[in-house]
């Protein structure tokens, strides 16, 4: 089963500084009905009490730069960055077989974006650091999702996550555990919708990255792909970029189905382009096609089920 990071708190452990939680009902039930949750509270896992003391980041002079620490908010001279960074080497093979991670928004730990940042003397600075604890999740594990449980409210982001989610744990079991340029071609053909849904200008580079894949060193052409696989994946795709995906599967049934049939099809993309239908609607209507006349490519295709069905996206 795909294992996924979630801070502890979110699935409704009571770690917080304060004794309580920030239990999320669809991770703490949905998510972790279809995967295998992984929780981790980083502040708890370096050695801090609950309750205990708030913590925060300071920008800290050295030398001619500064560096974040992670302090008491009270008593700046109490340091936790040594002590967080020893827990994330002993988490680190823990996190290597994960595929995605969950964290708490405002966190100074486990917030992935606007986290308060304050100067050395404990006077607030900004509002644009990253916590900590995910600093180095992204230091040390470039590729993998990471998303906040607030930004799980919006449909958007969240479908883009489990997105992330599916195509990492596929290209990780697919590619990367027999590494192959033969395992490569067939993992970028079944994919090929999906990325024209999301980044259409990537997914012509990574094209070019799999023709050329014999001709330099696999490592270095997996990694390449990796990474701009991951980033042509990293924002919602748009209406207009799903009506041309539809569009484009729709060519492939211009022969085997009725004028009635066609006009129908035609109708419900156009529906869906409006916005009076879910992109559940035409792409129930292609799949229903595609088992009356099957099509090889078309049944590979990643884009007709990205993730699982009962996650419930696919408004």
């Amino acid at each position: 089963m795909i294992k996924i990071g979630v801070s502890s708190c979110v699935l409704g452990q009571s770690v917080r500084y304060d004794g309580g939680h920030k239990r999320s009902g669809f991770v703490a039930k949905r998510v972790s009905e279809l995967f295998d949750i992984v929780p981790i509270c980083p502040e708890v896992g370096m050695g801090m009490s609950v309750p205990r003391p708030t913590i925060h980041i300071r920008e800290v002079a050295n030398g001619s730069s500064v560096i974040p620490r992670l302090v008491n908010t009270k008593d700046g001279a109490v340091d936790h960055t040594d002590k967080l960074n020893l827990f994330f080497q002993q988490v680190q093979s823990k996190i290597t077989h994960l595929d995605g991670y969950i964290v708490a928004a405002k966190s100074p730990t486990c917030g992935m974006e606007r986290i308060k940042v304050y100067s050395e003397n404990g006077d607030m600075q900004h509002r644009k650091g990253t916590g900590m604890f995910v600093a180095l999740l992204k230091q040390h594990f470039p590729y993998l999702p990471i998303e906040e449980d607030g930004r799980l409210n919006d449909k958007g982001l969240k479908e883009s996550f489990f997105i992330r989610v599916m195509a990492h744990n596929a290209f990780r079991e697919r590619v990367l555990a027999q590494p192959s340029v033969h395992h490569l071609v067939q993992f970028h053909s079944d994919h090929k919708l999906l990325l024209l849904a999301y980044k259409p200008e990537l997914y012509r580079q990574l094209g070019r990255v799999v023709a050329n894949a014999a001709k330099s060193e696999l490592t270095t052409v997996l990694t390449e792909y990796f990474s701009l696989f991951m980033q042509a994946l990293s924002r919602t795709a748009s209406r207009k970029k799903h009506t041309n995906v539809l569009m484009h599967i729709q060519g492939f049934f211009k022969k085997q189905l009725s004028f009635d049939e066609k006009a129908e099809l035609t109708q419900e993309i156009e529906h869906y382009r409006l916005g009076y239908v879910p992109l559940l609607a035409p792409l129930t209507l292609l799949k229903h096609h595609l088992k009356t006349h099957p099509n090889d490519y078309l049944q590979k295709q990643v884009y007709l089920q990205p993730f699982p069905l009962e996650l419930g996206l696919s408004g």
